[in-house]
C-alpha cells in the first residue's frame, strides 16, 4: 500500500505540470494546492510504511526515486516556464548527480549513505531531521509561491510581483540548503574514492 501510495505521486505531478502549461488562472491558482498534496504525500507514505510494517527496500528505493524525480522535474518546468534561471536545475542536477555517485561507492562496502559520514557537522547538515524538514519545508514553499506567481501573473494581478520575490527567495534558499547538504557527502567520500581497497 505505501509503495503505491508513493507511486501515485507520479500520475499527480504530470497532471499538475499539464495545468502549468495549458490550465486558465484559476486552474493554476488550484494547482499550488495540488504541488502541496504532492509534496506531503511523500511524509504520508512513510507513515502508511512504518504503521503497517511496510518499510523495505523496494519502498525506500521507489521513494528516493520519486522525490528526485519530482524535485528535478518542477525545477526544469519553472526554467522552461522562464520564472527561474536554468542555473538553479542545473546545480541541482550536478549536485544530485555527483552526491549519488559518491554515496554509491559507500554502498558497494555495505555503508548505508548516513553511516558514510563521521564528522557531527556533516551528520547535522545531512542526516539530522531539522535539516532534512528545513530543506524540505523552504523547497515546498519555493514550488508553491512559483505556482502561485504563474496564476497571478495571469490575472495581471499586482500581487505577482511580490509573490515572485519570495518564490525567488526561498527558491535560491533551495539551492544553498542542497549544497550545504551535499557537500559534506562530497568531502567525506573524497576519503571512499581514495581508500587502498578501492581499484
Amino acid at each position: 500500500m505505501a509503495n503505491l501510495f508513493t507511486i501515485s505521486r507520479l500520475p499527480l505531478l504530470f497532471i499538475y505540470v499539464g495545468i502549468l502549461y495549458f490550465g486558465n488562472a484559476t486552474l493554476q491558482l488550484w494547482a499550488a494546492l495540488l504541488i502541496l498534496i504532492v509534496i506531503v504525500m511523500d511524509t504520508i507514505d512513510g507513515v502508511i510504511a512504518r504503521t503497517r510494517d511496510e518499510v523495505t527496500l523496494m519502498g525506500s528505493v521507489l521513494d528516493i526515486a520519486t522525490d528526485r524525480t519530482l524535485e528535478v522535474i518542477l525545477w526544469v518546468v519553472f526554467a522552461h516556464l522562464h520564472i527561474i534561471p536554468i542555473i538553479i536545475p542545473l546545480i541541482i542536477i550536478i549536485r544530485g548527480i555527483t552526491v549519488d555517485a559518491v554515496r554509491s561507492v559507500g554502498m558497494s562496502k555495505g555503508l548505508p549513505p548516513f553511516e558514510q559520514l563521521r564528522s557531527k557537522v556533516s551528520k547535522m547538515l545531512v542526516s539530522t531531521q531539522f535539516m532534512r524538514g528545513l530543506y524540505g519545508t523552504v523547497k515546498t514553499i519555493a514550488f508553491v509561491t512559483l505556482t502561485l506567481y504563474v496564476a497571478l501573473l495571469n490575472m495581471e494581478s499586482t500581487w505577482s510581483a511580490p509573490i515572485y520575490t519570495v518564490a525567488l527567495i526561498f527558491s535560491w534558499s533551495s539551492v544553498a540548503l542542497s549544497l550545504a547538504r551535499g557537500l559534506p557527502v562530497l568531502i567525506e567520500g573524497y576519503g571512499l574514492l581514495t581508500s587502498p581497497d578501492n581499484p
